[in-house]
């Protein structure tokens, strides 16, 4: 079943969606590109799954345009053969068999029993194809779901949280198999509110924040902005403070309860730099030690660090 597809580049330009004084996308603009995995990356209410619905044909934008290889959805001419999509919880009938669940959806594709077989096989399920659904766990039911969105045989995939309910062997599983259809040359975006689910499996990262665009890279380029931090902790507060203002670090301050401790969490600078400048200054210090920063922290304070902006609700329509 493995062979080379033609992916399509997804093309997100200027994108504005309004739910009448919520603005759920605001100048929006990304593209996910064919041999890659991207991860579409934002908290909850960023914005994501209306972009989604955007690309999707399923919600009419305000101004902007999200096309795939230049057209929009609506202009695709076999548009289950060119886009496989799963959005949110799949609907599944309790008392379909999972291959009866695929054979619904097959003449709607265009594709036969055999087809729905090769997918099942691809997911993990074929096992328990003659299973009724109600049965299945969620992390199965997701599994079918993908199975649903891989009939045509697509090029282009779109993933919104597609590893919600999957255990840890499920989401290696996930991994693995995103990885082998981007190999393929498929174009495979991915939505998530948390990095640490999908880093293992992206190259490149689009991060938005109140629907607008806050970092679009590769994950190697994200890497690089993590900014090492330390902390710092005197039993002078004030000399501390002193200390932070006359070297102009960065830093958060957080009192540890006493009147005279102080405690500090400096942004990029080096422990070395701290300790000689506070024997310098002749200041006690009884900690100082240096922390590493992840790309989940990298990330959150990616969406964090955004102007006053309404908040939308992805659950808008």
């Amino acid at each position: 079943m493995s062979r080379l597809h033609e992916g399509a580049e997804l093309a997100v330009d200027h994108l504005t969606k309004t739910f009448g004084a919520v603005r759920a996308v605001d100048d929006l603009s990304f593209t996910a590109r064919p041999g890659r995995v991207t991860g579409f990356l934002g908290p909850n209410g960023a914005g994501k799954t209306t972009t989604l619905r955007i690309l999707l044909g399923l919600v009419r934008a305000t101004s902007g345009r999200a096309t795939i290889s230049g057209r929009t959805y609506g202009e695709l001419v076999r548009p289950t053969r060119t886009v496989g999509a799963a959005l949110e919880a799949a609907s599944f009938h309790p008392g379909r068999t999972a291959l009866d669940h695929l054979r619904v959806y097959a003449p709607q594709v265009g594709v036969d029993d055999r087809r729905c077989s090769e997918v099942l096989e691809l997911v993990g399920l074929d096992a328990v194809a003659g299973r009724r659904v109600g049965g299945f766990s969620l992390g199965m039911r997701q599994r079918l779901g993908l199975a649903t969105t891989l009939l045509g045989d697509p090029g282009v995939l779109v993933l919104d949280e597609p590893a919600n309910g999957l255990d840890p062997e499920g989401i290696a599983w996930l991994r693995a198999l995103l990885r082998h259809l981007a190999g393929e040359g498929r174009t495979v975006l991915v939505s998530s509110h948390v990095l640490s689910e999908v880093q293992q499996t992206v190259d490149d990262v689009v991060i938005i924040a109140r629907g607008t665009l806050v970092h679009q890279s590769s994950l190697a380029e994200l890497a690089a902005l993590a900014e090492p931090s330390v902390r710092v902790v005197s039993p002078d507060a004030r000399g501390l403070a002193d200390l932070i203002e006359s070297a102009g670090w960065a830093d958060r301050v957080a009192e540890d309860g006493t009147a005279s401790t102080g405690t500090a969490v400096l942004r990029r600078v080096a422990a070395a730099e701290v300790g000689a400048r506070a024997f310098a200054a002749g200041l006690e210090i009884h900690e100082l030690s240096a922390r590493e920063v992840g790309l989940e922290d990298t990330f959150l304070r990616l969406v964090d660090e955004r102007p006053g902006h309404v908040q939308a609700g992805e659950e808008a329509r």
